[in-house]
């Protein structure tokens, strides 16, 4: 019977906790505790340092591109405060990862996945009323967005404009999510770079390490390039 493996996430919400370790030693006790009461095996950890204000979630996106090339689980310390956050909510469901948490070893996809429905639920109650709004005003006869009576006279190039932005963020967003299955290898395959080495070498530093693409292929110099040009591509 082979050895469950586990990705360790760690997060505390300042840089204050972070620098003193407080909070961030307490969930790595935690999460070691559960891998040895279990027979578990920690294979990577990741810790960030997040506000709550922030959306994006760097450290997090690493820690699932590995459990999912890793067909590892994703150990976090404590569900409640992770779980009441959207961005960790929708970054679960999404990337397909099995995960535990030490304080609520029961929870699963499907805990998760409730949570979501919750916040979804509340996010189609807000569009339902705002809606209901404007069909209101529409019957009332009020003109609405570009339906207004000259609302794009000499505004043609704005609306263009607006057109363009529109498919950049499209292609923005294409780009991130292909970017996220691999976040984890991004610096090492810029360490290599720099270090000289080309990329057929990187592969096979990257193979022989055991990684794998987001399809569980070997790597290929060709996969490699183009892996950093997307990120170099997302970064500007």
């Amino acid at each position: 019977m082979s050895t469950k493996k586990l990705i360790s996430y760690i997060r505390v919400s300042t840089r204050k906790q972070g620098d003193s370790g407080l909070g961030m030693e307490a969930q790595k006790a935690a999460v070691e505790a559960y891998a040895k009461a279990t027979g578990a095996e920690i294979i990577s950890t990741f810790t960030e340092i997040e506000s709550g204000k922030r959306s994006d979630r760097p450290e997090l996106a690493k820690a699932l591109a590995n459990a999912r090339r890793s067909r590892a689980t994703l150990c976090i310390a404590k569900l409640d405060r992770l779980a009441r956050n959207i961005h960790f909510v929708s970054g679960l469901m999404e990337s397909g990862v099995d995960f535990v948490a030490v304080d609520n070893p029961a929870a699963n996809k499907l805990t998760v996945h409730l949570l979501a429905c919750i916040a979804e639920n509340e996010a189609e109650q807000i569009s339902a009323r705002t809606v209901a709004a404007l069909k209101a005003a529409k019957a009332r006869g009020t003109p609405l967005g570009s339906a207004r009576p000259g609302h794009w006279d000499g505004r043609e190039s704005k609306r263009q404009a607006g057109l363009v932005k529109a498919q950049a963020e499209s292609r923005r967003v294409r780009r991130e999510k292909t970017i996220a299955g691999v976040a984890d290898l991004l610096p090492l395959m810029q360490e290599r770079r720099a270090a000289g080495m080309g990329f057929a070498k990187v592969a096979a530093a990257l193979n022989d390490a055991g990684h794998r693409t987001t399809r569980g292929n070997n790597w290929t110099p060709i996969g490699v390039k183009l892996a950093m040009e997307r990120a170099g591509k997302q970064l500007k």
